[in-house]
């Protein structure tokens, strides 16, 4: 069965359908989840949470464009409401073992990268993921987190300035303090 027809199945609240829509996108969006999420049992609650109100609002998926992305964007959407309803935002606010990223000739694995960025203070680690990871604007940021651009930009240059740190002590290299800023 193609995805449009399961889409479509899933919109009858057809269980097989949907279970099989679980089946194929938990893994990609468990991803997304980690990202926003302060530990792997937060990240677990998330997709679990967010699977059920991709399920509730599939209505809403119109089928123009991937819903991949939508789904996606619900997932988000999802656990940023999560931190905006326990008002934890201060203002200052594939096989993920196997895969390696490459920082300063460095490799290290993608699991332990996301680790160190869901130890990032909340604030910073959404700023971080929606900026870096999803690749919104400041400008979204602002309007999504309801802060100003400025403190996107301030929460930004702190998240990576403390992953950097992060990644240096993990190198055996605590001394280098050097980072960019997009």
């Amino acid at each position: 069965m193609g995805l449009d027809q399961i889409i479509a199945n899933c919109k009858k609240n057809c269980p097989k359908a949907q279970e099989e829509l679980y089946v194929l996108f938990a893994k990609k969006l468990f991803g997304v989840c980690l990202k926003y999420s302060k530990s792997y049992s937060d990240a677990q609650d998330n997709l679990h949470d967010g699977f059920i109100l991709i399920l509730d609002k599939i209505n809403q998926f119109s089928n123009k464009g991937s819903f991949e992305g939508w789904a996606k964007r619900v997932m988000i959407n999802n656990a940023l409401q999560k931190f905006k309803d326990v008002r934890f935002l201060n203002i200052v606010d594939t096989d993920l073992a196997e895969e390696e990223i490459t920082i300063d000739d460095e490799p290290i694995a993608l699991e332990t990268l996301l680790k160190m960025v869901q130890e990032l203070p909340d604030q910073y680690r959404l700023v971080f993921s929606l900026y870096v990871l999803d690749g919104y604007s400041h400008k979204e940021i602002a309007e999504i987190l309801n802060i100003t651009t400025g403190t996107t930009k301030s929460n930004l240059a702190r998240a990576r300035m403390i992953l950097r740190e992060k990644i240096n002590s993990y190198s055996g290299n605590p001394t280098r303090t050097k980072y960019n800023a997009r």
